[in-house]
């Protein structure tokens, strides 16, 4: 079913999403995947204008989750400088590990959303478990060789999307 590689929202990236919108619709807690979305593979620690956004997004309210494929070590640096919980090797697109966060944190679904930069992983994995989901697009051309491979079969995704008429890359929407 192709619709559930429809994101509900697609923003350019991170700074372009209207947080208040997402808190108009009920949003209380975002999972946010790391690389790619915040910052490009291959940094080991957020930025000063990383760690700034995410102050802010706490300042609105929001509980603020680093949800990532990645290993535990990977995190760590990001979790404990930007003092946030985290879930790593989360194993997107499978729905276990959005389950866990949902009944930890005692969110219901329509409190959550995922913003991230893949479809088949993070939009699909969230659209399966029924959260509200945001793609922005990466935010680096360069990327591990795993990702690369998903990236094919985003682009298959996409163009079966776009014949449809239901998504097309760089047609940003709320």
């Amino acid at each position: 079913m192709i619709e559930l590689y429809k994101p509900d929202m697609y923003k350019k990236d991170i700074y372009s999403i209207d947080y208040k919108k997402l808190k108009s619709f009920g949003i209380k807690c975002i999972l946010f995947d790391l690389d790619n979305t915040l910052v490009p593979y291959y940094r080991s620690r957020p930025t000063r204008k990383i760690k700034d956004f995410i102050e802010n997004l706490k300042d609105l309210g929001f509980k603020v989750i680093l949800f990532s494929n990645s290993t535990k070590k990977r995190l760590v640096p990001f979790k404990d400088i930007l003092e946030l919980d985290c879930s790593a090797s989360s194993h997107k697109p499978f729905s276990k590990k959005f389950k866990k966060v949902l009944k930890e944190y005692k969110y219901s679904e329509s409190e959550v959303a995922i913003i991230g930069d893949q479809i088949p992983m993070d939009i699909y994995g969230g659209n399966r478990v029924g959260i509200f989901t945001v793609l922005v697009n990466p935010i680096s051309s360069r990327e591990p060789i795993w990702t690369k491979c998903n990236r094919i079969y985003e682009k298959h995704v996409i163009k079966k999307m776009r014949k449809k008429g239901i998504f097309k890359r760089g047609e940003y929407y709320e």
